[in-house]
């Protein structure tokens, strides 16, 4: 077999490994939290909230600025961590692009 048959074989492994690694992501759960937990964010790893929860202790009628700011923590805190597991993910799939990159010749940024 020669070597383009060889690479081209590889990226089609590489993008079956690629689609898995997306699916395992969008499947995964994360959460976020802000103000010691008493507000909880749950999201997929696609980073779609499916779930908040709010200690009553963090609800003060005369103080929502502060449940809303909690609610914009936890919701950032959340997609922080769904973004760190796709990168952890798709960097362990995709980490190979760079070899491949080389085999074909090509100088690209990054990799």
């Amino acid at each position: 077999m020669n070597q383009q048959q060889q690479m081209m074989r590889q990226l089609a492994q590489m993008q079956q490994a690629m689609a898995a690694a997306q699916a395992e992501v969008a499947a995964a759960t994360v959460t976020g939290s802000a103000g010691g937990g008493v507000v909880t964010v749950t999201a997929s790893g696609a980073g779609q909230v499916t779930a908040i929860s709010i200690d009553p202790a963090a609800v003060d009628v005369d103080d929502l600025e502060m449940l809303e700011d909690l609610l914009v923590a936890a919701v950032n805190d959340a997609r922080r961590a769904a973004d760190a597991l796709s990168q952890q993910r798709m960097g362990a799939v995709t980490g190979g692009l760079a070899g491949l990159a080389g085999g074909l010749g090509l100088n690209l940024p990054g990799m």
